[in-house]
């Protein structure tokens, strides 16, 4: 029996807890949940209140270098643990995008499908139509007798956001899911 100590020799213990460590890192082909707070930055870089927030609820499940999140927090993301906790703001680029003028449009009324038990249309509520690219999620901005103009744009497109952080879990994928590029079962797409 040895007494030395092999934990920082090649192959030892230290090379063993690095690579441990390394696959409970956020990389590509990783199943992650977060709880995250968002809000917007104002031009004078505060930010108001939470817009949204899963605190206290399910935390959101993403596969980490498909864009299943905007691709700034995916790549501030990239290497942290489980129980890192980051703030960052991201700039529209880095976010939702720039708003495009031009993905305002009129459709006929009777191409929106509402969400359930919406018997009215309003100005600022959530719609769908079918394009096609698939099905769209559309912010009603005018509503008149048979068409009603609509926004293309996503809702907070064109916005500086804030977001806290806190990385709950991590997972390696499964061969399904990277094939699909989602997160399959609890927090993700069922099929």
């Amino acid at each position: 029996m040895s007494n030395l100590d092999t934990s920082n020799a090649p192959g030892g213990h230290a090379d063993q807890d690095k690579a441990a460590d390394a696959a409970n890192l956020i990389a590509l082909n990783k199943v992650v949940s977060f709880h995250y707070k968002l809000a917007e930055v104002a031009p004078d870089g505060s930010h108001g209140d939470w817009m949204e927030e899963s605190s206290g609820g399910e935390p959101l499940f993403y596969l980490h270098g498909f864009h299943n999140v905007v691709v700034g927090l995916e790549r501030a993301l990239e290497g942290k643990a489980v129980g890192k906790s980051i703030e960052i703001t991201l700039k529209p680029e880095e976010a939702y995008g720039p708003r495009q003028p031009d993905s305002v449009q009129r459709v006929p009324i009777k191409h929106l499908q509402l969400q359930q038990g919406v018997t009215k249309l309003k100005p600022g509520m959530m719609a769908a139509v079918k394009t096609d690219r698939g099905v769209r999620s559309v912010v009603v901005s005018k509503v008149g007798k048979f068409n009603a103009d609509v926004d293309f744009n996503h809702p907070l497109a064109g916005r500086t956001l804030y977001y806290e952080i806190e990385v709950v879990g991590i997972r390696d994928a499964s061969a399904e899911e990277i094939a699909h590029g989602h997160v399959h079962g609890p927090g993700g797409h069922h099929h």
